[in-house]
C-alpha cells in the first residue's frame, strides 16, 4: 500500500487557530482492561476531539468491539498495513506471543507493529491532528485537545538535548536509524528526544513522512522501517519534523501531559498513590507500563479516588 502524498504540508488547517483532532490508541488483548479504563476516563475528561481510533491486530478486533461508541472506532490492522505482513504464533513462547513475518522486513514483535499502526492510520484518518495515547494510560483531569494547537500549528513534544545527557544506547540507536530511513546524513544521532505518550502529530506531516521514506529508500515505508528491529516511531516523526520540514506546521513544547512509570518494581497501593501525588500541576494523566504488572483493579480504584467518586 504505497501512500500517495502531496509535497509539503500546507493545508487549510494551517489557516485555522484549531484544526480537527482525533485520539489514537494502539492496543492488544492483554491490555484490554487497561484500554477499557482509558476509554472510560477519556469519556469523562477529554474534549475537543471528533473520534478515537483503537488500532489492534485482526485476532483482537472482536474483543475490542465492546469499546466502540458512536465516535470510537476499532481499526483492524489488516485494513491499514500491507497484506504481505503476516502474523504467526511464536512456538518458543508456547504460542502465547506472536511474530509478524514477511520477506521484506526483519521478524517483528507486537510492539514494533503497534508503532507501524500508529503511522499507518494517518493515510486513512480525516482529522488534522492525531493525538497518541497508550492503552495503559488513565486520564485524571479535564483536558481539551485544543491545547495541542496554536495558530494553526500542532505541538511537537521535544526534550531538548536529552540524548546528549543520556547513556541509554537504545535511544541513540533509534535516533540513528530514524536518520537512515529519512535520508538524513548528518547528524546521525540527533541531540533531542521525542518519545512520550499523550502527544500530537499532524496527520498530513505523517503522510508526507511516509513519502519521504519511500523516496529515500525506494521501498514501501513499512519495509524500510521494518528492515531494522530497533526503531521508534516518535524518533522518526520528531526528526522528520525538525530536520526535513524544519519545524513547519509545528511549535515546540517539553511539557509532559502524562506522568509515566516506565520501569521498576510492580507498584502497590501505597506506591501508586505516591506516584499520582507526584504529578506536576500541568499533568492530566498517568501511565503505568503494562509489562510491569501493576494490578489494573488497583489502578481503577486509584482513579476513582483521584476523581473523588
Amino acid at each position: 500500500m504505497n501512500v500517495a502524498v502531496q509535497p509539503g504540508i500546507d493545508t487549510p488547517c494551517e489557516m485555522q487557530a484549531v484544526g480537527t483532532s482525533a485520539l489514537v490508541t494502539a492496543s492488544y488483548a492483554p491490555d484490554f482492561e487497561r484500554c477499557r479504563l482509558l476509554c472510560e476516563t477519556i469519556d469523562r475528561h477529554v474534549t475537543g476531539h471528533s473520534r478515537h481510533y483503537i488500532l489492534v491486530a485482526h485476532a483482537d478486533v472482536a474483543l475490542f468491539r465492546a469499546l466502540e461508541t458512536a465516535d470510537r472506532i476499532v481499526v483492524d490492522e489488516r485494513d491499514i498495513l500491507p497484506t504481505w505482513l503476516r502474523v504467526v504464533p511464536d512456538p518458543t513462547s508456547l504460542f502465547r506471543r506472536k511474530f509478524w513475518l514477511s520477506t521484506r522486513t526483519k521478524p517483528l514483535r507486537g510492539w514494533h507493529v503497534q508503532q507501524l499502526r500508529r503511522i499507518a492510520i494517518a493515510a486513512h484518518a480525516k482529522e488534522d491532528a492525531l493525538i497518541y495515547c497508550d492503552s495503559d494510560v488513565a486520564v485524571l483531569k479535564d483536558f481539551d485537545c485544543g491545547r495541542f494547537w496554536k495558530d494553526g500549528r500542532v505541538r511537537l513534544f521535544r526534550r531538548d538535548n536529552a540524548l546528549q545527557r543520556t547513556v541509554d544506547g537504545d535511544q541513540k540507536i533509534w535516533s540513528k536509524n530514524a536518520a537512515k530511513v529519512l535520508g538524513i546524513t548528518a547528524p546521525m544521532v540527533a541531540p533531542h528526544d521525542y518519545i512520550a505518550t499523550f502527544i500530537a502529530w499532524r496527520r498530513d506531516a505523517v503522510v508526507s513522512m511516509c513519502e519521504q521514506i519511500e523516496r529515500t529508500s525506494g521501498r514501501h515505508w513499512v519495509e524500510a522501517i521494518g528492515a531494522n528491529r530497533k526503531f521508534s516511531e516518535c524518533m522518526i516523526y520528531g526528526r522528520y519534523v525538525d530536520e526535513v520540514l524544519k519545524g513547519r506546521g509545528h511549535f515546540l513544547s517539553d511539557e509532559e501531559l502524562c506522568r509515566v512509570y516506565w520501569r521498576g518494581p510492580r507498584l502497590t497501593d501505597t506506591t501508586v498513590r505516591a506516584f499520582v501525588d507526584g504529578m506536576d500541576p500541568g499533568q492530566v494523566a498517568i501511565g503505568m507500563q503494562s509489562f510491569i504488572g501493576t494490578d489494573v483493579t488497583l489502578i481503577r480504584d486509584l482513579v476513582r479516588a483521584a476523581e473523588g467518586r
